[in-house]
């Protein structure tokens, strides 16, 4: 299996706002086609799954969202909120830009 992306998203808040962003991603990723894709006869897939700590809380526990981490790039997002996987899964999974708004400094 090869991964095309493999996005991270901490559910280590107070609240539950980290498998909000995981459920929003995985919507998304589905409805954009980017879930499964056979390209040269080889699977390629995008994968979103939860991690209980991506060592950036201030992003997370003080923040009002989740930080998402997205391989292989190793491109960190804070203070992500649901409404914003949207964003995520059509500028940089699909384009390939990353999201300087929710770049963690």
């Amino acid at each position: 299996m090869v991964y095309n992306h493999h996005i991270f998203v901490c559910t280590n808040q107070k609240d539950e706002i980290g498998k909000a962003v995981a459920k929003a991603l995985k919507i998304e990723v589905k409805k954009h086609g980017l879930k499964s894709l056979l390209i040269g006869g080889t699977k390629h897939k995008n994968r979103v799954q939860t991690c209980n700590c991506l060592d950036a809380c201030k992003q997370c526990k003080k923040g009002p969202g989740a930080a998402v981490v997205i391989y292989p790039e190793g491109v960190f997002y804070g203070n992500v909120r649901p409404k914003d996987a949207a964003d995520i899964v059509r500028e940089h999974l699909a384009a390939g830009r990353v999201i300087t708004r929710l770049l963690i400094d």
